[in-house]
């Protein structure tokens, strides 16, 4: 009698299985990004993947795209309703509150790792994804959007993909600007509402700002001749923004003006910030961020100034392979055992190459005569030869392209 076949689960749309140079790719960038929040002196935290749903609805706002149609929301066993984090600035912000981080503010925040959003899976984007991202919480001052801004330039500069990607930069102003710009983009899209897109229809009076960064043709006739920010920014919005500028041209940071980047969400203050390539598609965002000064309140903590960024992995990661950065991974030394009464000899071997910080493959099975042949198509500095004559085990050194000193003081 048959056995039924089995059938293989596959895995789940808009997720992938990471491999090969597409895996070398992404710690490369994850490495680059935990050495560079060391220079700036950005602590590590680790953050749940799973937070109450409050948590990202509260701080995302319920009209979002994010929240009504691609958050991963289920009710636990004991029937409350928790999400798999779809960002990590609202975890951040309820950590913040919920730790008592305030007494080390400001702080200065970064951390990494998967998100959930169910969308649409395209080029770069998937539906579980990869973020790397720092927060500087508890700080007012523009001298934090530039660090973090500096920080982000460098980063990009050290993986080596800086080249064609520009840093696009716009003020939203402060509370009381944002809201006097906000109410008269509500009364220019109002006179013209029967002709937007149904989307921005939805957005003018609860989200008008998200109408500007519209890509509905319907919407963009209307957009040359919207209010502008710098119409209605105070004089105190104005001189922190030029600080901002001020303190990157001081860093030697090349930045644009981009007067239709906005974030839609009424806690975002100030600086908004996009570093963008033409060399990823219609997904042109590398890195971005921005100052979220109102965010705490939202989830019932005092007012706490605060400005971050974040960038996905997997954009940073397809950049980097498109450029051939990476370099070329080699085993320091293979250690081949042609004759099988070396085999422990060789195993002893290998421990001692890679306790001395050595990289070592161990080659034992199949046929002996095949090993060295077997060792030599692989991609190794050196091969390390073991047989066994009158005398016990011998050893030869071969196809040297490594410390060939090195090697034998570790193995002698």
């Amino acid at each position: 009698m048959s056995k039924p076949q089995i059938e293989t689960p596959q895995a789940i749309r808009g997720t992938q299985d990471i491999f090969g140079a597409d895996a070398d790719a992404f710690a490369f960038v994850v490495e680059t990004f935990e050495r560079v929040r060391k220079l700036y002196r950005f602590r590590r935290v680790e953050m749940p993947v799973f937070e109450k749903t409050t948590v990202f609805s509260r701080s995302l706002g319920e009209t979002t795209d994010v929240v009504s149609k691609e958050m991963y929301s289920f009710e636990d066993r004991g029937g409350e309703s928790l999400t798999l984090r779809p960002e990590f600035t609202a975890g951040l912000a309820r950590a913040y509150l919920t730790n008592g981080w305030k007494q080390y503010a400001p702080v200065k925040l970064a951390t990494h790792g998967p998100l959930f959003r169910y969308e649409r899976p395209q080029k770069g984007r998937y539906r579980q994804f990869h973020q790397i991202d720092a927060e500087v919480i508890g700080a007012a001052e523009p001298t934090a959007d530039v660090e973090l801004l500096v920080m982000a330039d460098q980063l990009l500069k050290e993986l080596g993909i800086a080249e064609g990607v520009t840093l696009t930069l716009n003020t939203l102003g402060d509370g009381e600007s944002r809201e006097a710009w906000r109410a008269a983009l509500i009364d220019y899209f109002r006179a013209v509402k029967g002709e937007l897109s149904e989307d921005s229809q939805e957005r003018l009076e609860k989200n008008p700002l998200r109408i500007l960064d519209s890509k509905d043709p319907r919407d963009k006739a209307f957009l040359p001749d919207a209010p502008r920010i710098d119409d209605y920014l105070s004089a105190e919005a104005q001189d922190f923004f030029a600080a901002v500028t001020g303190g990157l041209d001081a860093a030697g940071v090349a930045w644009t003006r981009n007067g239709a980047l906005v974030r839609g969400l009424d806690y975002y203050r100030h600086t908004a910030f996009e570093f963008v390539t033409d060399r990823l598609g219609a997904q042109g965002t590398v890195l971005g961020g921005g100052r979220y000064d109102g965010l705490m309140e939202s989830l019932g903590g005092a007012p706490t100034p605060a400005v971050g960024w974040a960038a996905g992995v997997e954009r940073l990661a397809m950049l980097v392979s498109g450029g051939g950065l990476i370099a070329e991974d080699r085993t320091d030394v293979t250690v081949v055992v042609e004759d099988d009464r070396a085999i422990a000899d060789g195993v002893a071997i290998a421990a001692k190459l890679r306790r001395g910080g050595l990289s070592a493959e161990l080659v034992a099975t199949g046929s002996p005569r095949k090993r060295f042949d077997k060792a030599v198509k692989t991609n190794t500095r050196a091969i390390l030869a073991l047989g066994f004559g009158d005398e016990g085990v011998t050893q030869r050194l071969r196809n040297v392209d490594a410390d060939a000193a090195r090697i034998e003081a570790l193995i002698a």
